[in-house]
């Protein structure tokens, strides 16, 4: 009689399954229709409590400088943002005191090129292989009064939190693909 040894199944940094795949589609559908209907408290119930959500800026640099490009973390962001930070910024439009935002923007977030694996915890310290790492192509649209209009394009890298509830945001890394903000502000959530 021989014996096998057979090492544990592990899912880490394998492709989620499709009904995986499509739950994560939908949510990202739901997240979009929430923004863009200005149903910001409501967003944040799909946001972790210990969420990060970071958007740093990037520079043009020539090829073998590319590594440069995206800021550092402690470098300059656009975003650096807590669940609680967001919430206060969320508040402050409601408050009347955010005077970019009144009258409020109106916007449209298209999702895009998802793609879903597990996470490795080997790579993200504090999340398992339950969490899914997700990655996203988006464009938002906005405009403001009769002439102000923005488009943004870029990518986003998620780490999905699996709960009793559903689906959370626990991580966000946002990358633009302008390094030049047109735009007179940016109180637009990603």
């Amino acid at each position: 009689m021989t014996t096998t040894d057979t090492a544990p199944s592990t899912l880490a940094g394998q492709r989620a399954d499709r009904d995986t795949h499509f739950e994560v589609e939908q949510f990202y559908y739901e997240e979009a229709e929430l923004l863009d209907d200005g149903r910001y408290t409501d967003w944040l119930d799909l946001l972790a409590d210990d969420l990060d959500y970071w958007m740093p800026t990037r520079s043009n640099r020539l090829r073998r400088q590319q590594a440069l490009s995206i800021a550092a973390r402690g470098e300059a962001a656009f975003y650096d943002e807590t669940k609680e930070s967001l919430a206060w910024r969320i508040r402050r439009f409601d408050s009347g005191m955010a005077w970019a935002e009144d009258p409020p923007s109106r916007t449209r977030h298209l999702v895009t090129n998802v793609t879903v694996r597990h996470v490795d915890p080997d790579e993200h310290p504090g999340i398992t292989e339950d969490d899914l790492l997700v990655r996203s192509a988006f464009l938002v649209y906005r405009n403001r009064l009769e002439r102000e209009e923005n488009i943004f394009a870029g990518g986003r890298t998620d780490i999905l939190r699996r709960t009793d509830t559903g689906l959370l945001v626990a991580r966000r890394t946002i990358l633009l693909d302008q390094n030049i903000l047109q735009s007179k502000n940016i109180s637009t959530f990603f």
